[in-house]
């Protein structure tokens, strides 16, 4: 048998070096002043009640995932928040490589010091790739429901990725998945028919009482097919951003980090009673 653990963990290790040189933005985020949010001074407006808390992806942060949405939803009168979450001990910059059972307390918890503060009643929660699929689990096991009135996951990986087939790979190479558990949980938590997404979706994928909404990209290479990420509920709005604006051209991170066609949707999404065509032209707003 081949040395697979002994290949595997350099490989590991150099996907996360690869991720934490390929974020300058996370680095620069550190020394950076405060970029506004996340103010727990901030007492909710009439017009908009519910704090929004953001809730990034997997090897992102809290402030370099939301440099653009962030200041965004500011300008249009909410409290923005955001956290950092499934922090790995020796990993610097970068976070949501944790169990991702265990970064879903930790939004509970972050979710509860922000409805502190505020003294609102409940949040909206706005997430990106993992972060647009982990609240689902705080929302359906740890109470997040009561707590929750919209949830938008941006590019989420609500039934898993395939990686475009690679990682049907790892049943060929024994101990490669034991590997990439130990190293980066939420990776191995996020590969299509894992047990953490067997049981986040067993049952139906939505829960009573939050309005859920997914945007999604065609040109997704991350989580593939791109189709997995929509939600089936009766209180679900599945969007492909190509359907309001086929000039779009947005991968997944993109998506997320800087398409204001998808954040003019995600602003819809947060005060529907108010919502506004989403086009092209949602880019210039």
């Amino acid at each position: 048998m081949l040395p697979w653990k002994r290949v595997l963990r350099p490989l590991t290790a150099l996907l996360l070096t690869a991720a934490v040189a390929a974020l300058p933005t996370a680095a620069h985020a550190a020394s950076a002043p405060s970029t506004g949010w996340n103010d727990y001074s901030c007492k909710p407006s009439a017009a908009h009640p519910d704090p929004v808390v953001l809730v990034h992806g997997t090897f992102a942060n809290s402030t370099d995932n939301w440099l653009v949405l962030a200041p965004y939803l500011e300008a249009r009168g909410y409290c923005v928040f955001s956290l950092d979450y499934g922090r790995l001990p020796g990993v610097p910059l970068v976070y949501g490589l944790g169990p991702i059972d265990k970064s879903a307390v930790q939004l509970q918890t972050y979710v509860d010091t922000v409805l502190a503060a505020t003294g609102a009643v409940k949040v909206d929660l706005v997430g990106h790739s993992q972060g647009g699929m982990m609240p689902r689990y705080y929302l359906k096991f740890l109470g997040g429901a009561a707590k929750v009135d919209t949830f938008v996951g941006i590019a989420p990986d609500n039934h898993g990725t395939t990686l475009d087939g690679l990682t049907k790979l790892l049943p060929y190479f024994p101990g490669a998945e034991d590997v990439i558990s130990a190293a980066t949980p939420a990776l191995a938590d996020q590969i299509a028919g894992s047990a953490f997404l067997t049981k986040l979706n067993a049952g139906g994928d939505t829960v009573p009482g939050v309005h859920y909404t997914v945007i999604a990209t065609r040109y997704d290479e991350v989580v593939t097919p791109y189709s997995s990420q929509f939600l089936s509920g009766s209180d679900v709005h599945n969007v492909l951003i190509q359907n309001l604006c086929s000039l779009d051209l947005s991968e997944h991170a993109l998506l997320g980090l800087t398409d204001r066609i998808a954040f003019h949707e995600v602003a819809n999404a947060l005060d529907p009673a108010r919502a506004t065509t989403t086009n092209c032209l949602s880019a210039l707003s």
